[in-house]
């Protein structure tokens, strides 16, 4: 299943992260709700399930930590049935100091980054400072994922400034299959600790 763009929209409760998926329409404006998603929070193992809609009647995908508490985790992308559609993981050394993703599927390889590196130290900066590092990071910042093989472009993921977490999502390479990537564009925001 391809989509071409869609928009995720994080809703913080107490304990749980929601987010709305909805496709893009060609005008920009929300188009249908694709898939609604939760995080509930201090889990051993991260685990976010995506259903058809609020009422979570029906689980269509999800991801998974291959290992408990590890910051080096591998998540698998799994259909609706439990078979795999591919995986991702947060690469640990080289995100020190610009946050970097690896990005599995068949047939496809990807790394992305944060866009500009200046945003990124700033942000690490910034949650140093007592307080403000927990409750509000005022940073726009944008993930870029290319091909290994060729550089060209495969998945990216663009913050938008609002009070709740808003990002559009564009997949210019039809290989993606929009399972994988709306897991990795839930999980930029849901693991990314900024």
């Amino acid at each position: 299943m391809y989509v071409p763009m869609f928009f995720v929209r994080q809703r913080v409760t107490l304990m749980v992260n929601r987010y709305e998926i909805n496709a893009a329409n060609p005008d920009g404006t929300d188009g249908p709700l694709l898939a609604f998603a939760e995080q509930k929070r201090m889990k051993l193992r991260e685990e976010i399930n995506f259903y058809a809609d609020e009422s979570k009647s029906r689980l269509v995908f999800g991801f998974k930590a291959r290992q408990t508490l590890d910051a080096h985790a591998e998540h698998d992308v799994y259909d609706e049935s439990g078979r795999s559609l591919g995986w991702f993981k947060k690469e640990f050394g080289a995100s020190l100091l610009r946050s970097t993703w690896r990005l599995g599927a068949p047939n496809l390889a990807a790394k992305g980054q944060e866009r500009r590196p200046v945003i990124a130290i700033l942000r690490r900066v910034w949650t140093l400072i007592p307080y403000l590092g927990d409750v509000w990071v005022p940073f726009v910042f944008h993930f870029d994922f290319a091909d290994d093989q060729t550089g060209q472009p495969v998945l990216i993921s663009e913050r938008k400034k609002a009070i709740r977490d808003r990002y559009v999502i564009s997949v210019p390479d039809q290989r993606l299959d929009f399972r994988v990537a709306a897991s990795m564009a839930v999980a930029l925001d849901a693991l990314q600790s900024r």
